[in-house]
């Protein structure tokens, strides 16, 4: 199978699983707030989820896509502008999780896996918050190595 076509499955695929979260308004409002550098909280959050479904896929770690992808997609759900610099975000790395976590519960039926993803990850920066399932691990790595391509390479 060609690059392309391999592409076009996976974006297809990624489509089916979180579709609705992609379309739904509250979730778009997370294009209003610029997460690192200028990319918005939603193309951060959904390149997060692109890369946690190819780290599972390419590593055979055979993770719940379904839980992977919409914990992926909220896991900076968080809906404010974090650069504000009125001192009110000033501790913004450790407590936006729960922020994230509160509002997915508000806004959408997730279980005790999605919430625990999105709460653990932040870790090591929030060291007693070590992440409990195989989607958590891959979520938190793969939104370590998105937020550093972002703040490095796309500013």
């Amino acid at each position: 199978m060609k690059k392309r076509e391999k592409r076009q499955l996976e974006a297809e695929r990624i489509e089916t699983l979180i579709g609705g979260l992609s379309r739904d308004e509250k979730v778009r409002e997370m294009k209003n707030y610029l997460q690192h550098g200028r990319i918005t909280t939603y193309d951060h959050c959904f390149s997060v989820a692109r890369r946690s479904y190819r780290i599972n896929r390419s590593l055979h770690l055979h993770a719940d896509e379904k839980v992977l992808l919409t914990s992926a997609m909220l896991h900076d759900f968080f809906l404010y502008d974090w650069h504000v610099g009125d001192g009110t975000n000033r501790l913004h790395g450790y407590h936006h999780a729960d922020t994230a976590m509160e509002n997915a519960r508000k806004y959408f039926d997730i279980g005790a896996k999605e919430q625990s993803a999105i709460w653990s990850h932040m870790w090591p920066l929030n060291i007693t918050r070590v992440p409990k399932s195989r989607e958590a691990w891959i979520i938190c790595l793969a939104d370590k190595l998105c937020s550093i391509e972002e703040t490095v390479f796309k500013r």
